[in-house]
């Protein structure tokens, strides 16, 4: 007999501890309708996390959970996709936790392409410590721990994705829940590691942090839903495109100044080379900001070549009993 599972069957029933407002509970409830979309077992998936608001989260999944130390889940993930191949690895963190003492753990994993579903919920503060400024926080940002305003440069995700050859990048907004169910759903697929930035608001320490892109009034005109292989279409009329302009990439109105549905650019996440995905992941001011899956491109996974490499070396060495292992080769007996 077939069991089909709905959302409600991946919440534990622990109480949500965050904040009313906040937008952890979105990424919540968007995980649950994707896990629960993609078919699976709550026995089939795992939930780990470092430290951080963020970090709560595998307490409220009805699967496995590993609540970690600081900067760490990226390590103790890797570790349990590539033991037990079979689980479908989640990694939830914040840009505190992933980007500052996390940071070198998160890019070798996406380096190695390790086959993880790494959620980074960006609010661009350290939220759990009480309002210090993070790796994301706007240069200029006040903040407890920069009371004069920050004198530092952000960390952009996407480009340390991309220059750690991450394969799969994609950006949700904690306000467009369809978009989110449906991008998590699409990171869970791809094989490979995934990053998904989640833009969260932070209502006590940060609040309106991505109001500018947001608001429901503005928001088809500020921000653009790509999908692999359709135009990179948006507005409330959808009749503003994404063309190319020399070098750089030009949001147009459709039937003004010459330019076609024809001009308008066809979004391509699976090609190999990552330049236009760097560029649409870039893209602020004038252009809308990304949402949706920027980059799917499929390449060679970590915990597949571990294992498949055991398995050649094994074949290649027949099995023997410790005993004769040790016995093998030169001895001596010491009397």
């Amino acid at each position: 007999m077939n069991i089909t599972y709905d959302s409600k069957d991946f919440k534990s029933d622990q109480p949500v501890r965050w904040c009313p407002g906040c937008g952890d509970h979105a990424v919540l409830n968007c995980l649950h309708k994707a896990m629960a979309k993609l078919g699976t077992t709550p026995s089939q998936n795992v939930v780990i996390s470092g430290i951080g608001c963020s970090s709560r989260l595998p307490y409220y999944m009805n699967t496995y959970g590993f609540h970690t130390i600081h900067g760490r889940g990226a390590a103790i993930a890797t570790g349990v996709k590539t033991a037990n191949p079979a689980l479908n690895v989640w990694l939830v963190t914040g840009d505190g936790d992933c980007l500052a003492i996390g940071g070198n753990h998160f890019i070798h994993a996406l380096r190695r392409n390790v086959n993880i579903n790494v959620i980074l919920m960006n609010n661009r503060i350290y939220g759990l410590t009480k309002g210090q400024y993070s790796p994301t926080s706007m240069r200029g940002f006040v903040s407890k721990s920069s009371p004069y305003g920050t004198v530092e440069d952000p960390f952009e995700p996407a480009e340390l994705a991309f220059g750690a050859r991450g394969t799969f990048f994609a950006r949700t907004l904690d306000v467009d829940l369809q978009n989110q169910t449906d991008t998590l759903y699409e990171a869970a697929k791809h094989k490979g590691a995934s990053v998904v930035e989640a833009l969260v608001n932070c209502v006590i320490f940060n609040n309106g942090t991505h109001s500018g892109i947001s608001g429901r009034e503005f928001r088809a005109e500020k921000t653009i839903n790509l999908k692999h292989g359709e135009k990179m279409i948006f507005g409330k009329d959808n009749n503003r495109g994404i063309v190319q302009d020399g070098f750089k990439l030009k949001a147009v109105t459709i039937g003004e100044d010459g330019y076609t549905i024809d001009d308008v650019l066809v979004h391509d996440a699976e090609t190999e080379d990552n330049t236009l995905h760097g560029m649409l992941a870039m893209m602020k001011g004038d252009l809308p900001v990304a949402l949706g899956v920027i980059r799917a491109f499929d390449a060679p996974v970590y915990d597949e070549s571990v294992h498949r490499q055991i398995e050649d070396v094994k074949n290649k060495k027949p099995q023997r009993k410790l005993r004769e292992l040790l016995l093998s080769g030169d001895t001596w007996e010491v009397k």
